[in-house]
């Protein structure tokens, strides 16, 4: 494997639409020769309002969603990382939000509940994660032919210290649905620190448009290499960025800059 995708949408309501859509940009990547490929947040629904994902949440291991992404891993025989999608919370209304990793057998790999709520207000514009969401507890990996890699959802990026406990990575995933608002200010220089800093790729898959509910998500999915240097991007609307995955590279800056092992905290 040494080609790598994120997927890029612009989400409706509509599940069954967005599900088709997935498929299609899925099979894409795969196409391409992608072995692993990522979808963004929210990727199955984005609601007229926050409480519209209540009404599609899942139960662990069973509901059309996670058989969806089931199948195409297993259909087209990748490693696919699900962006995130509504788990039912033990709080009654609010959900998980949560991402599923499967493995090329369509069996579940990996789950991550996203620990970081976003919250942020300037003017008339403001969010908070936290009414609809319960937070998650436990920092999460998968294990995959290209090794490590580290599981993390949106707002998490904004927290390096969640990438220092993952352990050495060679690949960071990270789904989003940035706001233009804070992609425009924020984005692009922090998936760069974390490629930078932890010295491996970063994957980054966003809702990238103007959605039906009226929100304008940022976009420019990505795939930063650990020198620091974006090698492929998709400014807006819905496509596929896809590159490749070169592990002599990511051995040659950690054994010319060897900072990992420099660490002392």
């Amino acid at each position: 494997m040494n080609k790598i995708a994120a997927i890029q949408m612009i989400s409706t309501p509509d599940v069954a639409e967005n599900t088709a859509t997935a498929r299609c940009l899925v099979s894409r990547a795969a196409q391409e020769g992608a072995g692993l490929v990522l979808l963004p947040e929210y990727w199955p629904i984005f609601g007229m309002h926050e409480n519209d994902k209540l009404a599609v949440a899942e139960q662990p291991g069973a509901g059309p969603i996670q058989e969806a992404m089931a199948s195409m891993a297993r259909e087209f025989g990748i490693w696919l990382v699900g962006g995130t999608m509504p788990l039912v919370a033990p709080e009654p209304g609010k959900v998980l939000n949560t991402l599923l990793a499967y493995g090329p057998d369509g069996g579940c790999a990996a789950r991550y509940d996203k620990i970081h709520l976003f919250g942020f207000t300037r003017g008339e514009e403001s969010y908070n994660e936290s009414r609809t969401i319960a937070p998650g507890r436990e920092i999460q990996t998968l294990e995959t032919p290209l090794g490590r890699v580290g599981l993390s959802v949106c707002y998490d990026l904004r927290f390096p210290e969640l990438y220092r406990a993952m352990g050495r990575c060679n690949l960071i995933v990270v789904p989003s649905a940035f706001t233009w608002t804070t992609g425009q200010a924020h984005w692009e220089i922090l998936l760069r620190a974390r490629a930078i800093e932890n010295q491996c790729y970063v994957l980054a898959a966003a809702q990238g448009g103007r959605h039906p509910n009226g929100r304008r998500t940022w976009g420019h999915s990505m795939l930063i290499d650990p020198w620091g240097e974006v090698k492929a991007v998709l400014p807006e609307g819905e496509g596929v960025v896809c590159g490749d995955f070169d592990a002599g590279a990511l051995d040659t800056v950690r054994a010319n800059l060897p900072a990992l092992n420099h660490r002392v905290l």
